[in-house]
């Protein structure tokens, strides 16, 4: 994408858009408060029991990582019942994933057992984990959810590209809703190709128009108010919004990899830093931590990065304090 389409991408949106809900399946860190550090090292999502159940089977590790998450968010959202049915506008509802290794493990395995034994020892319940947008379309199978449904897979970048391009389903009105998930897994094939051990991590957020949020009661943790993608991070930052005269309050990123110290930001939190690397969860994460950050009644501008001067792209997303919530005369417990 070049920064031309970045700039594109940031132009002011018709529909304000808003996080109404949050879940994490991340070994280690309990609550998206904990994001905000320090972390507490024990408790949060149980690798051992988390990751099995019935709906669990024939999936790969990232898709029953998501899946948690997911689960997670759509529940903090308001959006299931008591018996875990989606309660929302499903016809309208899309799933966004953010994922740069997540099914490279099954990929691998795959190719393995043809080299070995031929196109005939593949298992027909295996072959769906192939996919490259294997996890996006278990999310939406699990919930029913029959929107737009597609995988960000750019690098770095990719979480917070895929919320862009989530802001941007609700503001072409493609969707009343978006349930966006960030998830890499911790396997040898990462590993390999990361060059270094990577860390299961899966985060979701849901995205609504604010007034639709409003109707049903809902309440916003933070809202979306600019995002560009760029050669360089300075031009993402100042095409995003996020490089005027007033103060950043907390900046999410990485200062080795960006190379820009973003004078005036009171607060600088790392994730990478304190989680290990996040690679395509990473936009997605620091979204969760900007919402928890805002729920502490902090009220400045936080502005996300990833990219930078080791990479072939910056991103910058542009997060501020979400609108009241107006009175809503729906009855506790429903649903729109």
């Amino acid at each position: 994408m070049s920064s031309t389409s970045g700039a594109r991408m940031s132009v002011p949106h018709a529909r304000e858009v808003v996080v109404t809900g949050i879940g994490l399946a991340v070994p280690g860190v309990a609550a998206y408060g904990d994001l905000l550090g320090p972390l507490p090292g024990e408790g949060g999502f149980d690798l051992v029991t988390g990751l099995r159940g019935r709906e669990m089977r024939h999936k790969d590790r990232a898709s029953r990582l998501a899946l948690r998450a997911a689960e997670s968010a759509l529940r903090d959202a308001a959006l299931l019942d008591a018996e875990g049915a989606f309660t929302g506008a499903a016809d309208s509802t899309a799933v966004v994933v953010s994922t740069n290794l997540g099914n490279a493990d099954s990929v691998c395995e795959a190719a393995d057992t043809i080299t070995q034994e031929g196109v005939t020892g593949l298992s027909p319940l295996s072959l769906p984990q192939t996919s490259s947008n294997v996890v996006a379309g278990w999310v939406a199978i699990r919930y029913g959810l029959r929107g737009p449904n597609l995988t960000v897979c750019n690098g770095i970048t990719s979480g917070l590209d895929a919320l862009a391009w989530a802001r941007n389903l609700i503001s072409a009105h493609r969707a009343t809703a978006v349930l966006v998930v960030g998830v890499e897994p911790a396997n040898d094939v990462a590993a390999k190709l990361l060059g270094e051990r990577s860390t299961d991590a899966a985060v979701a957020v849901v995205l609504e128009p604010s007034d639709t949020a409003a109707d049903r009661g809902a309440r916003p943790r933070a809202a979306i108010a600019g995002y560009a993608r760029a050669r360089d991070l300075a031009e993402a930052l100042a095409t995003a919004g996020a490089a005027g005269e007033e103060p950043v309050d907390l900046w999410l990123g990485n200062e080795a990899n960006t190379g820009t110290k973003l004078l005036g930001a009171t607060h600088r939190i790392d994730l990478e830093a304190q989680l290990g690397p996040l690679s395509g969860a990473l936009g997605v994460l620091q979204c969760a931590a900007a919402a928890a950050h805002l729920d502490t009644g902090a009220t400045g501008h936080i502005v996300a990065t990833a990219g930078g001067l080791h990479h072939d792209a910056a991103a910058a997303l542009f997060l501020t304090t979400p609108p009241t919530t107006r009175p809503s005369t729906q009855k506790p417990g429903e649903h729109l």
